[in-house]
């Protein structure tokens, strides 16, 4: 099944000319560097009254869950206080104020931070004295007084170096050590105060990346940083961005469509990019779509602040439209859609792109795969 072409609707205004042609990684980049999520002030004060709820049984059921003290970055976060509260908000921020599910996330981290020994992992001496200070490490602060932690893998271009650090498994975990090492020490300048400095800025060279070698160790890091660290990183922002990056080879965390799961499937499905004018809605018409077929999609805009829907249209007469997705604003720093739907007719999926409350032109990308029902 050939990419359908996306179908702009139309416009009632004419919409303005961009004299620069964009991509979809200068659209992300451009976001990137505005924002990577609206930081939060952790100001109880300014939380709902259902945030502030589910804050505190956080608390509770945190110390039901557990038996001992619990503690991240030498705060116990049984304590009713100001530090412990600017912990517990980044997992209830990392899960949309779900309770349970940021409990979840946050009982693994205690696991892993123990298992993994990160409390004491800066009294480590890893030795990489080679690359201390080149591959990825803090120096100065940001205006708003953010630590900035710097990134550049492109000295792995060098096989040699790139055989002492990643030659192996063994290689590979004490180098992931080393990272959480970097990231620990980025930490330790936070302030975990509301209203104080409670994120880093994460800056990546990208010159000279060799993407297809680090992509195991990316996804590692990226995984991991993910689970265990999350409302860390304020802002990101990338410099010397090569022409040749794709968005299927752009991890989700920084506004492309790669998942650490992909990794399993093989090598990751091209992606088509489309544009989206102001002023103008896009839809994408997913035909030929069987009865019992499945249909998973990934779709994601640069800078997003539009709305996104998604729907069924079967094909027989007197059958109704189904809304798999009803519309919704997408926020800029919101990560690429990932769903799918099974499909009980025979019909097409739409996948509309709404950018007709704004003037500023997008750049967008979408995959899609179908796989036919198994039943004869």
């Amino acid at each position: 099944m050939e990419s359908p072409s996306p179908i702009p609707e139309p416009s009632p205004n004419p919409t303005p000319t961009t004299p620069h042609k964009k991509t979809l990684l200068t659209s992300l980049m451009s976001a990137a560097r505005s924002h990577s999520f609206r930081e939060d002030t952790y100001l109880v004060s300014n939380l709902k009254p259902s945030e502030q709820k589910s804050l505190q049984n956080l608390r509770q059921s945190l110390q039901t869950s557990t038996t001992n003290t619990p503690s991240i970055w030498g705060i116990p976060l049984l304590d009713d206080d100001e530090k412990s509260d600017v912990i517990l908000l980044k997992f209830l921020r990392a899960r949309d104020f779900r309770v349970q599910d940021s409990l979840q996330m946050l009982l693994k981290c205690l696991q892993w931070r123990s298992d993994f020994g990160a409390d004491g992992i800066l009294d480590e001496e890893l030795g990489f004295k080679e690359i201390e200070g080149v591959v990825a490490y803090m120096q100065g602060y940001d205006r708003e007084g953010h630590p900035v932690c710097y990134n550049d893998y492109g000295v792995f271009k060098d096989k040699d170096l790139y055989e002492r650090v990643f030659g192996d498994e063994e290689k590979l975990g004490k180098f992931l050590r080393w990272r959480v090492q970097v990231l620990e020490r980025g930490i330790k300048m936070l302030h975990f105060k509301p209203g104080g400095v409670n994120s880093i800025i994460q800056v990546t060279d990208l010159k000279d990346m060799p993407k297809r070698e680090l992509r195991v160790a990316s996804n590692h890091i990226l995984s991991l940083f993910q689970d265990n660290y999350p409302e860390m990183v304020a802002r990101k922002i990338f410099i010397n961005v090569p022409w040749y990056i794709r968005p299927e080879d752009i991890p989700v965390h920084y506004g492309g469509l790669s998942r650490p799961s992909d990794l399993q499937n093989g090598p990751p499905k091209p992606a088509s990019e489309f544009t989206v004018k102001g002023g103008e809605k896009v839809n994408i018409q997913i035909e030929g779509i069987e009865g019992g077929a499945t249909i998973t999609w990934d779709i994601v805009v640069g800078g997003w602040d539009l709305e996104y829907s998604a729907e069924f249209v079967p094909t027989a007469e007197g059958s109704y439209t189904l809304a798999v997705e009803r519309p919704r604003k997408i926020a800029a720093a919101e990560e690429a859609i990932h769903n799918s739907f099974t499909a009980k007719e025979a019909g097409k999926m739409v996948l509309s792109v709404d950018n007709t409350a704004s003037w500023k032109k997008k750049v967008a990308a979408y995959r899609y795969v179908v796989r036919k029902s198994a039943a004869v």
